[in-house]
């Protein structure tokens, strides 16, 4: 290896490894913030606490290490042509092409590296840290209840003023308000002056038990009138057992993106085993539902019959005209009956396959981000390096600036992609791929234009015209013109 390109590299290692480490911590400080609810005030030791955080940091790394190249590359090379180094190097007959040719090779190494990370660390690490979450609530119920305010557990809202016991099992003064099932008012309320919570390992049921207590339940009576007096039903326990499911902790909203769903815990190998028998799965049931509804129709293949035989059967224009009044009623009856349970059945059905074609979207995008992530980070130093020597700019002033403005572009739009693949609004491979190839038309133009030293915007291609139009116009109304 030359002088020069040992230079380059030590000085670009040099600057991704800071702006990577700087960029992580941000990212785990955003990652704090999204669980803060689930780590504060929940009798967690630092073990657990740093185990959790582990569990969470891969996911991080999509994010980080194409930001963490593209501004690596922008403040390296912008370094260089800031300081002439750049100028030195062309008046050597050294090209840009050469002095970033042993960081293409880096960056080559880097997105094998970003592949296998994608490929076997972060979908272990989604594993892990799922069902870590699990074992925390099953091995510590407490960590789900905070002591004076309301804990919002599946079917239940859950305040208890003080916790007590070795593992804060033991509550007192228990206020418990029942979610109803169709979203309406709270209607049921708990009461009771002890509990206890009781857990095992091998179960994701969490079983509290209430001593000594009240429920109120509130009665909506069907007559109107009778609503202003606000019945309502009270009754007293001395022991009463409600079972609490903690699966429930781990159902976010997938908008937030704070667990990804099963997909992102598979490699390679295994999305393509899942997606094949998620299709067959599809495949079969679209053939089972489209038989079952011919069947229920009646729709069925005679065989065509001889023109003789529809000469000697006649049949009447108005069928219904072969029976009496009331038969006519009963069969219009049938009729729409059959037609109501034929629309339901196939609103549910097509329904049950959006939902299924929406969960093989999900597998498939999983599928094409371990491979987007590697692109990535080539895409972004062919930005970011060219961008560099076109502004001439080190530091962390403008370099930032640029960054930050294409990376959330790129973003945006891998994000906007995947929801809309997701959807069904274009193919999985599109929304995945679409932001990398949006941008690489200006990787692309960007290289061009560094190779032959020409500015980020040509502002002669823009003036020039311009300036010739008003140098006509001048000529044509001038005072010489006028005379002749």
């Amino acid at each position: 290896m030359k002088i020069l390109d040992k230079y380059l590299l030590k000085t670009f290692l040099f600057t991704f490894t800071t702006v990577f480490v700087i960029l992580f911590f941000i990212f785990i400080l955003q990652t704090v913030w999204l669980f803060i609810s689930e780590l504060a005030g929940k009798d967690l030791d630092l073990i657990l606490v740093v185990k959790f955080l582990l569990f969470s940091m891969p996911r991080i790394i999509p994010l980080v290490l194409p930001l963490s190249v593209l501004l690596a590359s922008i403040m390296t090379f912008g370094n260089l042509a800031e300081n002439y180094e750049f100028a030195a190097m062309k008046s050597s007959g050294i090209s840009l092409q050469r002095a970033m040719r042993v960081l293409i090779v880096f960056i080559f190494v880097l997105s094998i590296v970003a592949f296998w990370f994608a490929n076997n660390v972060i979908p272990y690490a989604e594993y892990k840290f799922v069902n870590f979450r699990k074992n925390i609530a099953q091995a510590k119920p407490a960590m789900a209840i905070v002591e004076g305010q309301f804990n919002d557990l599946g079917f239940y809202n859950i305040k208890v003023v003080k916790k007590s016991g070795e593992n804060g099992n033991k509550l007192t003064e228990v206020t418990i308000h029942e979610k109803p099932s169709n979203m309406g008012e709270n209607k049921t309320v708990i009461k009771s002056k002890t509990g206890e919570l009781i857990s095992s390992e091998k179960s994701s049921i969490l079983k509290l038990v209430l001593n000594d207590g009240y429920y109120y339940q509130d009665v909506t009576p069907k007559k109107y009138e009778d609503r202003a007096k606000m019945p309502f039903i009270k009754g007293k326990f001395k022991k009463q057992i409600i079972n609490i499911d903690l699966s429930e902790l781990n159902k976010v909203d997938e908008s937030k993106e704070s667990i990804a769903g099963t997909n992102a815990m598979l490699n390679v190998n295994e999305l393509t085993y899942t997606l094949d028998s998620l299709n067959k799965n599809l495949d079969n049931e679209i053939v089972s539902f489209s038989e079952n509804i011919n069947q229920r129709v009646g729709i069925r293949r005679y065989p065509t019959p001889a023109k003789s035989d529809l000469k000697k059967k006649q049949l009447p224009n108005n069928l219904m005209s072969l029976y009496s009044n009331k038969d006519q009623v009963d069969i219009l009856k049938m009729a729409g009956s059959n037609i109501t349970s034929n629309i339901y059945s196939i609103e549910t059905t097509q329904k049950d396959l959006k939902d299924k074609q929406r969960d093989i979207n999900k597998h498939l995008t999983a599928l094409y981000e371990k491979f987007v992530i590697a692109f990535a980070c080539f895409l972004m130093f062919f930005i970011g390096a060219p961008l560099g020597a076109i502004i001439r700019k080190g530091g962390l002033g403008l370099p930032i600036v640029f960054a930050v403005l294409i990376f959330i572009t790129f973003h945006f739009i891998n994000t906007f992609g995947k929801r809309l693949s997701q959807e069904g609004g274009m193919t999985p491979f599109m929304g995945s791929w679409m932001s990398s190839f949006i941008l690489l038309p200006l990787a692309i133009l960007l290289t061009y234009r560094a190779t032959n030293d020409n500015g980020l915007i040509n502002f002669d291609a823009i003036t020039t015209p311009i300036s010739q139009l008003f140098q006509k116009i001048s000529e044509r109304f001038s005072p010489a013109q006028k005379q002749q």
